[in-house]
C-alpha cells in the first residue's frame, strides 16, 4: 500500500500547470499579457499572477479567459497525447486543477471522438465557481456525490444532496458553490458541441 508521502507525491506530479497552458494558448495566438487584460476584462497583474502559478484562478475567472482567446475552458486541462479509444486513468494519477476553496480532477481525456469532459469537483465550505456567472457552449451534467452542492442557473437556484442531479444547456448564465459546513464531491461533464480532435484544433492553431 502507497504510503501518504507517495500518494502527494503522485498528486503533486499530476497537477495541471494552468500558467504554462495559458502562456501557451496565448502566445500561440500573439497575444500580449496587456492585450489579452484588454479583451478578458482582468486585471494584467491578476493575468501575469495566473501564468506564473502565484494564484489558483476561479473557474469563473478561467471562463472569461478562455472566452477572450476563443477557445473552450477545458484547453486549459488538455493533456497533448494522440487520440485513443481506450482511456485508463488510475485513481492516484488523474490530472487536477487547483481553485480557490478546491479543485477539479479530470476524469478522462483524449479519446477519439470525444465530446464530453468528465470532471470530479472537489469544494471545501465556501468553496465556489467565483462570483462571476459563467457562460459557455453546450451542455452540463452535475450529479451530487457527497455533501451539498447548489447551483444557480439563471434565475433558480438548485440545492443538490447526494443522488440528485442536474442538467441544463450551458449558455444559461450559472454559478456553484458550497454552501454548507462539510466538503462537497460532485461529478461534473461538461458536453462541447465540437469532438475532440477540432477542440484540440482550435487549441493549437
Amino acid at each position: 500500500m502507497a504510503s501518504q508521502e507517495e500518494l502527494d507525491t503522485s498528486k503533486a506530479k499530476s497537477r495541471i500547470d494552468v500558467g504554462a497552458r495559458l502562456r501557451s494558448i496565448r502566445t500561440q495566438r500573439g497575444l500580449s499579457l496587456r492585450a489579452l487584460a484588454k479583451a478578458s476584462g482582468l486585471s494584467l497583474n491578476t493575468l501575469s499572477l495566473i501564468e506564473r502559478n502565484r494564484t489558483s484562478p476561479s473557474v469563473s475567472t478561467l471562463q472569461r479567459i478562455a472566452a477572450a482567446l476563443g477557445v473552450p475552458i477545458t484547453a486549459f486541462f488538455e493533456e497533448p497525447h494522440p487520440a485513443r479509444q481506450v482511456i485508463y486513468t488510475p485513481s492516484d494519477a488523474r490530472p487536477h486543477v487547483l481553485l480557490p476553496g478546491g479543485h477539479l480532477e479530470r476524469l478522462g481525456s483524449g479519446l477519439t471522438g470525444q465530446c464530453a469532459e468528465p470532471f470530479l469537483l472537489v469544494l471545501e465550505p465556501k468553496g465556489s465557481s467565483g462570483r462571476a456567472p459563467i457562460v459557455h457552449l453546450g451542455n452540463e451534467f452535475v450529479f451530487c456525490l457527497a455533501g451539498e452542492l447548489t447551483y444557480e442557473v439563471g434565475d433558480t437556484m438548485y440545492v443538490l444532496k447526494p443522488g440528485d442531479s442536474l442538467l441544463f444547456e450551458a449558455q444559461l448564465p450559472h454559478r456553484w458553490y458550497n454552501a454548507s459546513t462539510q466538503e462537497t464531491r460532485a461529478l461534473l461533464v461538461l458536453c462541447t458541441p465540437e469532438k475532440a480532435e477540432d477542440l484540440l484544433r482550435h487549441h493549437l492553431r
